[in-house]
């Protein structure tokens, strides 16, 4: 899976409006002064656009200081450059991420999720995924625990702490412990439509 790169000013205003759709209505004042959680998506598409664009460290280090003391009052600890635009966090809560995980376009994202890699140390050089890809237009519940180098596809529906190990297909929706099919149907309905 390829991710869109933030790399242009363009690409910026594009990810920010976005994830402000996935996230919820109003406007887009209202929703920064008043939602921490879409201010923490705006801190990390800012920041994701500095690093990418190789922005000095002096500049860089207001807006990373912000967004790291965001992220830890709201329990979210999301690496830059993971998360394709149509970030939709539902609500703030324990939130871990591995830095080499890939996430598809809108995908919404519920609190008490953990997407971790496989055991052992990744070495210099080494090429290999150790930490989940997941494709575009998925959800995932809360609680749900994804870990090692496993695929989902497309319009995934995970739900409420699932444990999943393993790869699956798009189009279907997992639950249990450990996670398997348990419908047809797919994420349509659980995620906003961008």
């Amino acid at each position: 899976m390829t991710r869109s790169k933030l790399k242009s000013f363009s690409d910026l205003r594009l990810f920010i409006y976005k994830d402000k759709k996935a996230q919820g209505e109003g406007s887009f004042v209202k929703l920064f002064f008043f939602s921490s959680v879409f201010r923490f998506t705006v801190l990390l598409r800012c920041n994701e656009f500095l690093k990418n664009n190789k922005f000095p460290f002096v500049i860089r280090i207001f807006w990373y200081l912000w967004f790291r003391r965001l992220s830890v009052k709201l329990g979210f600890s999301i690496p830059l450059n993971v998360f394709d635009y149509g970030l939709g966090i539902v609500h703030y809560g324990l939130l871990i991420v591995n830095p080499d995980a890939r996430i598809g376009t809108n995908c919404r994202i519920h609190a008490g999720v953990n997407i971790g890699g496989a055991g052992g140390f990744k070495t210099e050089g080494d090429t290999k995924r150790y930490a989940p890809t997941i494709g575009k237009n998925c959800y995932i519940g809360p609680g749900a625990k994804l870990f090692g180098p496993i695929s989902i596809g497309d319009n995934t529906a995970i739900g409420a702490n699932a444990v999943v190990n393993k790869s699956f297909e798009g189009n279907v929706t997992l639950a249990g412990v450990p996670a398997k099919v348990i419908s047809e149907k797919n994420s349509v309905g659980l995620v906003r439509d961008l």
